[in-house]
C-alpha cells in the first residue's frame, strides 16, 4: 500500500535546515508554504527549532506515529537513518540524497544496504537521488522544486529529476493541473509499475502520464499496465533506447531487434500511449482532458478558413480517419441557414466572414448526425471573427453531446482569453490543426484498444508434442550444444503443428543422387551445418535439381564451395528437399529482449527480410488477435492479401504459425533464437522451408 506514501497524517524531514539554501530547508518551506495539514517533524540534531517547528535530534525521539520520513542527508548517513526511521515504525521513506549508484562503486554498495535495510523493515522506498513527491489533493509538496501544481486529474512520474522541475515549472505557467507528481530517482525500491498499479484505483487521476528510460521488470510491466489502460490512458515518454553494437545476434531475427523495437511492443499489446516528445505528452494529456471518447474514427472538421481545413483533412488521410459526409437531412437543415459558397462537405467551410452564430448553425446540426463521431472546430481570427462567443458556444455543444469536441484556435493575442475559457471547460484546444487531428486519432485509438475484447494465447503443450521436444532439447543442450540446426529444428518445429517439405540428409554424391530420386524432381539442395547462418552466403543452396546427374554435382560443388569458404564448419551433409513451387515466402522468429523476455518477429521472408526490414514484433505470449495484427502491421501486407489480381495467401496459417511459436517459447524458456525463414504460405496452408534455433548458453 502507498497511502502512508501519499496520504501521510505525519511527516519527518530528516536533514532539515535553517540554511535557504539547502534542500532541507526547501522542503520543509514547501510543506509549510503550501499548507499540508498534517504533523511535520523537523529532524536535526544541532538544531531545536526550525522555520518556527520543534525540531528533534532522531526521528525515533519524534514519536512513534511517523508515516513518512523524507530523507535529506549526505549518502553515507542514510543506511543509519533508515534504521533509525525502523525503529521509529516509520513504513513510507523519500530518499533526496545523491552520491548512490550514479556515483560509483561504493555508492552501489550503500544503494544496497538501503535496499536491504527497507526490504528487511517493510519501509517502501522513494529514491534516492529524487526530487521528491507532490499530492495535490492534500496539499502536500514533499520536494525541493519552487512552486505548487496546479490542482488537476494528471498523475506524472518522472525518472529524470531534472526534467521533473522542468516539467513542474512549465505546468505551473501553463495552468495544467496534476494530481500527483513522483520523481522516481534510482528506483531502488518504488519504480513505475507501483505507481501506475496504485493510480488505476487513485480517486483523484484520470489520466497517467510518465518520463522513463527504463523499465524495472517487463512482464509486471505488462500485466500491470495492461490492466490500467482498460480503465484509464496511460501516456509514456520513452527515452534511451539506442543499442547500437550492445550484443551480436546470430539470427535474423535477432539482428532486426532492438530496446526501442521491444518497448513499442509492449506498449501496443498494453494499449500504452506513447509519446514522442515532451510536446507529444502534454498534448496527448491534453486531449484526454476532455473526457469523452468517440466510438468511431469518423471526423467532422469545421473551419473558417479554407486553408486550415484542407490541412486538417490531409493530416486525417494520413492517420487513416474516415472524413464522413453528413446525413441528407443534416446537409439540407445546414444549407437553408448558411451562405451559398459555404461548403457544406467535410470539411464544412463556412467562409472567412463567419460570425459565431454560423459555427452554431453547424455545430446544433451536427452533433446528432449519426454519421459523426467527432469534431474539429478551426477558427482564424479574422477581422468580423467573434472569438469569445463562438468559445461559448463550442463549450456548450460540448456539454450537450458524448462526442468529443476538439477546438485549434489559431494564432495567439485575440484567442488567449478564450483559449483559457476552453481550457477551463475541460475543451482540449491545439494552436494548430494537425495537431488537433493526431489528438482525436488517440482518443479513437484509446477508445479500440480498451472496448477490445480479451483473446487469450494458444497454449499448445497438451497436443502430445511436448514430452517429445524436451528429450530432443535436453539431448541437444546436455551433449553441450546451444544450436539446433535444421534438421532439429525442423523435428521440433513438426510437434508443434508446422509442415515442412519431403527431404533427407545426404552424406555422399550417390546418396544424393537416391534420396532426390526417391523424393521426386525438381528438388533443393542445402549444406547441413549448425556453423552456417545464411547458406546462401558460402554457395551452400542448389535450386531446381532436375536429375539424378546435377544432384550429384551439386552435393559436390556445395560440399566443396562450404570447404573453400568456412573450411572449419561442421558439416554433417546436404539436405535433399522437394521443390516447393509457388505461395509467398515470410519469416517467423524469436529473440530474446533483456526487459520483457521473448519476442516474435513476423515479415516477409527469404533473402529479403534483412534488406526490407519491414517487420513487426509483439512479447510474447501473443494472442491470435494481436498475431493478425502483426501481419496487417507490414507496410506489404498488401501482397499477402491478393495485391494485382493474385490469390489471397492462406492468412489464418500464418496467425497459426505466429501461435505455434509463441506456445513453443513459453514451453520451453531456453530458447534464446529462433527462425522459420521462409514459411511459404500457399492459398491453402503454409510450408516451412527452413528454421534454426538458438538455446540458452548453460553455465559449466
Amino acid at each position: 500500500m502507498l497511502e502512508p506514501l501519499f496520504n501521510p497524517k505525519s511527516i519527518a524531514v530528516i536533514g532539515a535546515s535553517r540554511e535557504p539554501q539547502k534542500v532541507g530547508y526547501a522542503v520543509l518551506n514547501n510543506l509549510i508554504g503550501f499548507d499540508y495539514r498534517g504533523r511535520l517533524c523537523p529532524v536535526n540534531p544541532s538544531a531545536s527549532e526550525i522555520l518556527g517547528l520543534k525540531a528533534y535530534p532522531t526521528v525515533s525521539s519524534a514519536g512513534k506515529n511517523i508515516d513518512l520520513a523524507v530523507i535529506a542527508v549526505p549518502a553515507r548517513f542514510v543506511p543509519e537513518t533508515l534504521m533509525d526511521c525502523a525503529a521509529a515504525g516509520v513504513s513510507s521513506a523519500v530518499i533526496l540524497s545523491a552520491g548512490f549508484k550514479e556515483a560509483g562503486p561504493e555508492g552501489v554498495r550503500l544503494e544496497a544496504d538501503i535496499k536491504r535495510i527497507g526490504m528487511d523493515n517493510n519501509i517502501r522506498i522513494l529514491g534516492p537521488n529524487c526530487l521528491g513527491i507532490i499530492n495535490t489533493a492534500n496539499s502536500m509538496n514533499a520536494t525541493f522544486a519552487a512552486g505548487m501544481l496546479p490542482r488537476g486529474r494528471n498523475a506524472f512520474f518522472s525518472q529524470s529529476g531534472a526534467l521533473g522541475i522542468a516539467i513542474l515549472d512549465w505546468a505551473i505557467g501553463n495552468r495544467m493541473g496534476f494530481s500527483k507528481f513522483i520523481s522516481l530517482g534510482n528506483k531502488t525500491d518504488l519504480n513505475e509499475i507501483d505507481f501506475i498499479e496504485y493510480f488505476i484505483n487513485d480517486p483523484d487521476t484520470d489520466i497517467i502520464l510518465g518520463y522513463i528510460e527504463d523499465v524495472v521488470d517487463g512482464k509486471r510491466f505488462l500485466t500491470v499496465a495492461k490492466k490500467a489502460t482498460k480503465i484509464k490512458p496511460i501516456i509514456l515518454l520513452k527515452s534511451g533506447g539506442t543499442e547500437a553494437g550492445a550484443r551480436a545476434a546470430s539470427s535474423h531475427t535477432g539482428a532486426l531487434a532492438g530496446s526501442e523495437i521491444a518497448f513499442n511492443a509492449a506498449f501496443k499489446q498494453t494499449g500504452v500511449i506513447r509519446a514522442g516528445s515532451i510536446q507529444e505528452l502534454f498534448d496527448s494529456a491534453l486531449a484526454f482532458s476532455g473526457d469523452k471518447l468517440p466510438a468511431g474514427d469518423r471526423l467532422l472538421i469545421i473551419t473558417n478558413a479554407g486553408g486550415p481545413g484542407i490541412i486538417a483533412a490531409d493530416t486525417s488521410e494520413k492517420l487513416g480517419l474516415k472524413l464522413p459526409q453528413m446525413s441528407k437531412n443534416t446537409i439540407e437543415a445546414m444549407s437553408a441557414l448558411l451562405p451559398k459558397n459555404a461548403s457544406l462537405y467535410n470539411p464544412v467551410d463556412i467562409i472567412g466572414d463567419a460570425n459565431s452564430e454560423r459555427y452554431a448553425v453547424v455545430l446544433n446540426k451536427v452533433i446528432s448526425d449519426p454519421n459523426v463521431d467527432g469534431i474539429i472546430v478551426i477558427l482564424t481570427p479574422q477581422a468580423m471573427t467573434d472569438v469569445d462567443n463562438t468559445a461559448e458556444i463550442i463549450i456548450n455543444t460540448s456539454k450537450a453531446t458524448d462526442k468529443p469536441v476538439i477546438a485549434s484556435f489559431m494564432g495567439e493575442m485575440r484567442v488567449r482569453e478564450s483559449i483559457e475559457k476552453l481550457k477551463a471547460n475541460s475543451i482540449p484546444n491545439f494552436s494548430y490543426p494537425e495537431a488537433a487531428v493526431r489528438a482525436f486519432k488517440r482518443l479513437h485509438d484509446y477508445y479500440a484498444w480498451k472496448h477490445a475484447e480479451e483473446d487469450a494465447p494458444i497454449s499448445k503443450r497438451g497436443m502430445g508434442g511436448f514430452d517429445a521436444v524436451n528429450d530432443a532439447i535436453n539431448s541437444l543442450l546436455q551433449s553441450g550444444r546451444h544450436e539446433a540446426g535444421e534438421d532439429i529444428a525442423m523435428a521440433i518445429l513438426s510437434r508443434y503443428g508446422f509442415t515442412f517439405p519431403q527431404r533427407g540428409m545426404a552424406r555422399s554424391a550417390k546418396e544424393a543422387a537416391a534420396i532426390a530420386e526417391k523424393i521426386g524432381f525438381p528438388v533443393v539442395m542445402k549444406i547441413s551445418s549448425p556453423d552456417i547462418l545464411h547458406k546462401t552466403d558460402v554457395g551452400g543452396v542448389k535450386l531446381n535439381i532436375n536429375a539424378e546427374a546435377a544432384a550429384e554435382d551439386a552435393f559436390i560443388e556445395i560440399t566443396s564451395n562450404v570447404k573453400r569458404l568456412m573450411p572449419d564448419a561442421l558439416i554433417n551433409g546436404v539436405m535433399i528437399y522437394e521443390m516447393i513451387k509457388g505461395g509467398k515466402e515470410v519469416i517467423l522468429g524469436v529473440t530474446y529482449d533483456r526487459t520483457f523476455g521473448h519476442m516474435i518477429m513476423f515479415g516477409l521472408g527469404g533473402i529479403y527480410v534483412e534488406v526490407l526490414k519491414d517487420v513487426s514484433f509483439r512479447v510474447a505470449p501473443v494472442s491470435g488477435r494481436e498475431a493478425l495484427s502483426m501481419i496487417n502491421e507490414i507496410k506489404t501486407s498488401a501482397l499477402l492479401k491478393g495485391a494485382r489480381g493474385e490469390r489471397p495467401v492462406d492468412i489464418e496459417a500464418i496467425v497459426n504459425g505466429i501461435s505455434s511459436v509463441s506456445a513453443l517459447i513459453s514451453d520451453f524458456p531456453m530458447i534464446r533464437e529462433l527462425d522459420v525463414n521462409p514459411l511459404v504460405v500457399m492459398n491453402r496452408g503454409a510450408i516451412a522451408i527452413d528454421a534454426r534455433i538458438i538455446f540458452e548458453r548453460r553455465e559449466t
